[in-house]
């Protein structure tokens, strides 16, 4: 007999909890489903998760360069740690993150059991939850995540912590005290999204929906409430737009630069002129290198990254990171292996070794560095100039 918690909503609705690394979750997926003898099988999975689980995943080069170009190797890096983080934990017990998962599908396929993907798509959570994200939230996290990694492994029972929901609630909500807004995303939006896509598999027959225990019971909680009215999951299911005011922002301090340049020119002040170009620079070049050295990039990447980002930091449309990244990327070119693994990796610190996640580091760190360095040296002249 299986110990996972679950919750029957009605007769013919089984909600399972499981942990997403535990061998005992696929042994409870397989009694549930021939105990509970369901028509239909609903597993806490977006077709983009789904098939990462059924194939096996690899990153290429040109999807490394585009992932570089369109600005998202904060997201992938984030999505990468937050799996290594799970196989971290999987591992251990000999199964990767998300098998139960995948067992619950391939368990239903065998009995031709008719299988639904509930969750939201992995993608649009993520960016929902980076975009509620605050710059300091988005830092926690990084230090949380790097801070554990450090730390000396615990033993601890998946299986305890399996059947103690009270705690498995307390370790989700302990993600909020580190972002709220990622907390809710994550969590509550979830929780909401995959009640209302149960909710509308009534009358289908008999239905077990595999999900984390620690959404149990806030699927539990949106089903068991009032169910006179379906919940649109349009807004949900959007990618969040970025205003013309969050649009504006990032030209504020070029034009503000620009301004200061032409006001210097018109007054003849070469000092200051002098003064504000070596600020800029200095501020801009030192912590955009220093961003690459910490992702531990070629010693040309790092002054690639020093000579760029005084430029690029008066233009939004352009990034340091970006050039630091292509540079890596062509001085330390991935192997096949590296970008095989990169996806597979067991450790955060491993991101430093593999070859591609040093080039995402080196594009991420290099970026935050210079847009630091834009505001130290807005934040300094801004104090000489009022001496």
């Amino acid at each position: 007999m299986s110990d996972a918690p679950y919750i029957d909503v009605s007769d013919q609705l089984r909600l399972l909890g499981t942990a997403h690394v535990a061998t005992s979750s696929v042994e409870a997926v397989q009694h549930h489903i021939d105990a509970f003898a369901p028509e239909v099988v609903a597993v806490e999975l977006c077709p983009t998760r789904y098939e990462a689980l059924r194939s096996d995943r690899r990153l290429d080069r040109e999807g490394l360069r585009r992932v570089m170009k369109e600005g998202k190797a904060p997201l992938v890096l984030l999505q990468a740690m937050l799996a290594a983080e799970q196989r971290k934990m999987g591992l251990d017990e000999g199964q990767q993150p998300g098998a139960e998962l995948l067992a619950a599908v391939e368990c239903a396929e065998a009995r031709d059991l008719r299988v639904e993907l509930v969750d939201r798509d992995i993608q649009t959570t993520l960016r929902r939850a980076w975009r509620r994200m605050r710059l300091r939230e988005r830092v926690r996290l990084l230090w949380a995540l790097l801070a554990d990694d450090d730390e000396e492994e615990e033993d601890f029972d998946l299986d305890a912590l399996l059947g103690d929901g009270d705690l498995l609630s307390d370790l989700m909500e302990e993600l909020r005290t580190i972002s709220p807004g990622a907390g809710e995303v994550l969590i509550d939006e979830r929780d909401t999204y995959i009640a209302e896509k149960v909710r509308r598999l009534e009358g289908e027959g008999k239905t077990l929906v595999v999900v984390g225990a620690g959404h149990l019971k806030g699927i539990a909680a949106h089903l068991e409430a009032d169910r006179s009215s379906d919940t649109d999951l349009a807004p949900l299911d959007a990618l969040p737009q970025t205003t013309m005011l969050r649009r504006s922002v990032p030209w504020i301090l070029p034009l503000a630069v620009f301004g200061l340049v032409v006001w210097n020119v018109i007054n003849g002040s070469a000092e200051a002129l002098i003064e504000l170009f070596t600020i800029w620079t200095a501020a801009n070049a030192v912590l955009a290198a220093l961003g690459c050295l910490v992702a531990r990039g070629h010693p040309i990447a790092v002054l690639t990254a020093a000579l760029a980002s005084p430029i690029t930091s008066l233009n939004p449309t352009l990034a340091a990171g970006w050039f630091a990244g292509y540079v890596q990327l062509r001085v330390v070119e991935p192997s096949a292996e590296d970008l095989t693994q990169f996806l597979k990796l067991e450790r955060i610190s491993d991101f430093w070794t593999n070859k591609a996640g040093r080039v995402l580091l080196v594009t991420a760190l290099s970026n935050l560095g210079s847009m630091l360095g834009a505001w130290v040296a807005a934040g300094t002249y801004a104090g000489w100039i009022t001496l």
